[in-house]
């Protein structure tokens, strides 16, 4: 996000919350960014119940609630550790827990603690795998449904080695099953 760095440090969270507004995948949602840190650690989200994201029962529908989750912890960490790092979502789950009928929140931290212990194991081991629970609950703090996301964060360099060594094992897989068949 190098254009974001060039912006002036009171122009930087209000631009991250009009970027990700105006991204089409998250806005089909419905849900909106009402609030991003200054130092790019938080960001709020919120899910309202309206017409366009209610099932055929009234409530908030669960691809919305699942839906709004997705993107906020990997733009985080890619703010805060640089473009030197790839993210990915290797796995998520979420736990319904009532039907949402009222407007929903989910909060997104991403700690300095967090930071550097995730840069400490990528200057050892070039990759991780971190686990991030959100809650979408309620103004009360009701919480309504529980997403799990499973993020793969590797160095650039890294992931593009491991990359290159599948595709080299998938060609020679083929080249082998190619030599077995014609014999």
């Amino acid at each position: 996000m190098d254009w974001l760095s060039r912006l002036p440090l009171a122009w930087r969270a209000p631009a991250v919350r009009l970027g990700f507004n105006m991204h089409p995948g998250f806005r089909g949602m419905g849900g909106r960014v009402v609030h991003v840190e200054p130092d790019l650690s938080c960001m709020r989200v919120r899910l309202p119940w309206r017409r366009r994201t209610r099932n055929m029962l009234g409530s908030i529908y669960g691809g919305s609630l699942f839906g709004v989750t997705d993107g906020p912890h990997p733009l985080l960490l890619t703010l805060r550790l640089g473009r030197d790092v790839i993210i990915w979502d290797k796995q998520a789950a979420i736990r319904f827990r009532r039907p949402a009928y009222q407007v929903l929140y989910a909060d997104f931290r991403v700690t300095d603690d967090e930071v550097a212990s995730i840069r400490q194991v990528l200057d050892q081991e070039h990759e991780t795998i971190r686990v991030y629970n959100v809650d979408l609950v309620d103004t009360q703090g009701t919480v309504y449904a529980t997403v799990e996301r499973t993020l793969y964060i590797a160095t650039r360099a890294h992931y593009a080695e491991r990359k290159r060594e599948k595709e080299l094992g998938a060609r020679q897989a083929a080249a082998s099953a190619d030599a077995e068949s014609t014999q």
